[in-house]
């Protein structure tokens, strides 16, 4: 009988290699080493750190997070001590721990990218990309996200190109067309996709007939997100078959993770777990590695996209209209 051979887990995304498929998620794992603490980062295959912008930042009123029975609202306001501040004090831990480092870029305006990628241009060889946060329902100049407009995601991508890194765009499904703003997100320079970011979202205090959050909405994720991240993750693959892609919603489990993997994405993010759990993606990594073993699956990149050749080009599942929904 011949001994079991490891699942073979390095993956490419876009023009990034790694050495397995999971990340953490932006926000969910601090600026700099902060779970270090409790594991090794380098056993991931990436760390993408919480949204930075190039000064600092207070966030919103509290209070900023709130739970519920499918997972969490948050309305943190991208908090953050500025990109200057950052490379100072948080960098250097970060290059101790030996993490593959993806760094969230937002801002309020279109300045505020090309700003914050200039700064992040002088980082090290181990920040291997940028994601451009344009989702973020916290922050939307003229009460509208750039991920709602296929123009202002193009600008935002085009302005942080000033990084002289791959961009992944981090896009919310709260867009009119999803794949009409990727789209856009792409042409613009765009070397990947991350799919997706939290949802606008609301929940009241019944004693005191107001909103639980200080800032009164803010994003829902965990558990009630993935679903959606699948669903949005399958028709961008589906529009995009060689573009990069990070699943990123609801991962829990490898379960999920395989989910995601099959859907279309090159590699998953963990993020809300992670808040109750600080060691969840590396057990997910770990779950996913036995899901294989079991499965048979030999390597990761089997899996990528598998769940699309179930449907021939006309056979694809009829993409919502949502304005009539």
């Amino acid at each position: 009988m011949n001994p079991r051979r490891p699942v073979a887990l390095a993956t490419q995304v876009g023009p990034i290699e790694l050495a397995n498929p999971v990340a953490t998620a932006a926000g969910t794992a601090g600026h700099g080493a902060e779970l270090a603490a409790y594991f090794d980062l380098s056993e991931l295959g990436a760390l993408v750190v919480k949204s930075l912008c190039a000064a600092p930042w207070p966030g919103n009123p509290v209070p900023r997070v709130h739970p519920l029975a499918g997972g969490m609202l948050n309305s943190v306001g991208l908090q953050g001590p500025g990109i200057p501040a950052w490379i100072e004090h948080e960098l250097p831990a970060l290059e101790r721990s030996g993490a593959r480092v993806i760094v969230s870029l937002w801002g309020t305006t279109i300045d505020d990218f090309a700003r914050g990628a200039e700064l992040l241009a002088a980082a090290p060889p181990f920040v291997v990309a940028l994601e451009v946060n344009v989702s973020c329902p916290n922050h939307a100049e003229g009460g509208k996200m750039f991920a709602q407009s296929p123009a202002a995601t193009a600008a935002a991508i085009a302005a942080a190109a000033a990084a002289r890194r791959p961009l992944f765009a981090k896009l919310s499904a709260s867009a009119p067309d999803l794949v009409e703003v990727a789209g856009a997100a792409l042409s613009a320079g765009a070397a990947g996709l991350s799919l997706i970011n939290t949802l606008p979202a609301m929940a009241i205090d019944l004693e005191r007939r107001r909103p639980v959050l200080g800032a009164a909405s803010g994003g829902l994720s965990g558990p009630a997100l993935h679903a959606i991240a699948v669903r949005s993750v399958f028709e961008c693959r589906r529009a995009f078959p060689t573009t990069g892609i990070f699943g990123v919603g609801g991962v829990l489990r490898g379960e999920d993770a395989v989910e995601l993997l099959l859907a279309g994405a090159d590699a998953i993010q963990v993020g809300t777990a992670t808040l109750a759990e600080p060691r969840a993606a590396l057990r997910v990594l770990r779950e996913l590695i036995a899901w294989c073993e079991r499965h048979g699956v030999a390597a990761i990149r089997e899996l990528v996209g598998a769940a699309q050749s179930e449907f021939l080009p006309d056979q694809a599942p009829a993409r919502p209209n949502i304005t009539n929904c």
